[in-house]
């Protein structure tokens, strides 16, 4: 990068970098720093005249001759210090204090800091400070946002977009981020402590599978090289755990990574993570029970209630749920009867209710459109809709009193899924011809159905025990808690569309004594323009038109004169 890339800050500070060093100070330390505190921790457990040692970034500096007040932000907070010249420079050099702190150090610089805990005057719980550190030298500035004495926050990092590609800055600047990202941790402990506590275990399977199955999704294809074939990043991890309760394990979870090469919105990111347990000799009833207080514990665990805000809406995940069969969720919501419907019946009611319907369709993708168009969204309070149509649900075991349906549920929450469940389908012939007809389905043009996968097939046939399988969405279930309404507000590194390459433009000393009258004065006529720069015609018209080109000047013509402004 060269120095016409940087900001004048940038570049300022790349100077102080280079003061540092020639000072003899290495604003890159390698050695391990000796913290023994944390910012929150101090404050909250009070101990007047505590010798401690703590590490943060440089926040604030308040400077007042040889004394001065900082606020230090390590990984829980911020805590106020406080450095008198003639404490960390007790000898004739006061370099340190004179230079390296009130010149040199700039706001992002990570430092350490030895002294002792006091209150000030006010009352602020404070470190004085005997002896600091540079540990790394910040050479971009970070935003840094400012409350007034009325709470009204000036200069904030809002803009999504460059939250979501800088990450880290948000973090840094924008706390309640880093609260949202310490909650989803709570979720995912609360869950794998609720499963182990039942004797479940934890494990992991494949992210490259040769065949794409367990859900229907269009997949991401890769190569691998020394095999020479074609692989898939997985969509869903649940034909290797049955596989594994083939194998003889009584329960298994995994939180996977999952990847469907789909649409991206405020709910939908090509990455996401899910959760998925089987237990066998259970079915999807007692699934139901395990899922709402696997649930209703997380929230407990993680807001201190069960009672949580979302948008607008007040939602309670106390158990027990609201229970509901598709058939009458969609008779509820629209006045039809799926049941016994054929195919042209049910795309007729989708042309009826105003939802696009095309030859690829059967009926399972028509109900699904139906249930998402027309009921999906109304579910605030968590409810679990259940009995779904056998064309819906390929992997799960028919409905023990109707088998046009299946024992499966999905857990409703403001509006969206958040949790899919069965009685998983443990018979290989059954299986089987659901696979047939899933490919059918590919062959008609459904790019989301499923391929079939002998393999697990033959594991079917050497006996999987009755399971029931919950597959639970991470990021909606951390939205939720959060009151977060857009998925990429609760992933650390959303996919986001490649970042616009900025081109510089460089302009030679005469373009640049135009450009920077015209920005001075904003807007001025052509020919006292030319006038004032006095260059000669030829050299005039070549830097004119430069600008133009480049798009930082724009000619136009206001009634008999030419004007020339900043674009």
């Amino acid at each position: 990068m060269s120095a016409h890339d940087l900001s004048e800050q940038e570049q300022q500070r790349r100077t102080t970098l280079q003061l540092v060093r020639n000072a003899g100070i290495e604003p890159y330390p390698a050695a391990l720093y000796p913290v023994t505190d944390l910012a929150t921790a101090v404050k909250e457990n009070y101990q007047d005249g505590k010798t401690v040692c703590l590490a943060g970034r440089l926040m604030s500096q308040r400077i007042m001759g040889k004394a001065s007040f900082a606020e230090l932000q390590d990984s829980t907070g911020r805590i106020q210090i406080y450095i008198n010249r003639d404490e960390v420079c007790p000898g004739e050099d006061k370099s340190v204090y004179n230079d390296l702190f009130k010149k040199w150090l700039d706001l992002g610089d990570f430092i350490g800091v030895k002294g002792y805990v006091f209150k000030t005057q006010v009352g602020e719980i404070s470190i004085h400070v005997q002896e600091f550190t540079l540990l790394s030298k910040a050479l971009k500035p970070l935003p840094m946002p400012k409350t007034d004495e009325n709470g009204v926050v000036h200069d904030a990092f809002t803009d999504p977009e460059l939250r979501y590609r800088q990450r880290y800055v948000d973090l840094v600047v924008n706390p309640n981020v880093r609260e949202t990202f310490v909650k989803r941790a709570k979720v995912m402990a609360s869950m794998r402590q609720f499963f182990n506590e039942k004797g479940y275990m934890e494990v992991e399977t494949p992210i490259l599978q040769p065949i794409s199955g367990g859900a229907s999704a269009r997949p991401f294809v890769t190569q691998h090289n020394a095999l020479d074939m074609e692989l898939f990043l997985r969509v869903a991890p649940e034909l290797y755990l049955k596989r594994l309760i083939v194998g003889g394990f009584d329960g298994v979870y995994e939180f996977a990574k999952q990847f469907r090469n789909e649409g991206m919105d405020r709910t939908h990111n090509p990455e996401f993570t899910s959760m998925e347990i089987y237990v066998a000799y259970k079915d999807y009833n007692w699934m139901m029970d395990f899922t709402e207080s696997m649930i209703e514990r997380a929230a407990q665990d993680v807001c201190g209630t069960t009672e949580v805000t979302v948008g607008a809406n007040q939602i309670s995940l106390k158990a027990p749920f609201k229970r509901i069969t598709m058939r009458d969720s969609i008779l509820e919501f629209t006045q039809f009867d799926i049941n016994g419907k054929s195919v042209e019946e049910l795309k007729d009611a989708c042309r009826s209710m105003g939802i696009p319907v095309n030859d690829t369709m059967g009926k399972g993708k028509l109900i699904d459109e139906i249930f998402g168009e027309k009921c999906e969204g109304n579910y605030i309070q968590p409810t679990f809709i259940t009995d779904y149509p056998i064309e819906m649900s390929p992997l799960c075991k028919r409905h023990r009193e109707n088998p046009e349906l299946t024992e499966r549920f999905e857990l409703m929450i403001n509006g969206k899924e958040v949790a899919n469940a069965y009685s998983e389908l443990n018979d290989p012939i059954d299986q089987r011809e659901r696979f047939e007809e899933q490919m059918r389905l590919a062959e008609s043009g459904d790019d989301e159905a499923m391929f079939i996968d002998q393999d697990f097939l033959r594991a079917l046939e050497y006996g999987m025990p009755p399971t029931s399988g919950m597959g639970i969405g991470i990021d909606r279930l951390v939205m939720l808690l959060t009151n977060n309404a857009s998925i990429q507000e609760v992933l650390f590194f959303p996919q986001m569309r490649p970042e616009a390459k900025t081109t510089k433009v460089v302009l030679n000393d005469n373009e640049k004594l135009i450009f920077e009258i015209v920005q001075r004065e904003k807007s001025m006529q052509l020919n006292a323009l030319k006038e004032q720069v006095n260059l000669s015609n030829k050299v005039w018209d070549t830097s004119i038109k430069g600008l133009t080109k480049h798009g930082l000047l724009k000619v136009s013509k206001t009634d008999d004169l030419l004007i020339v402004d900043l674009v």
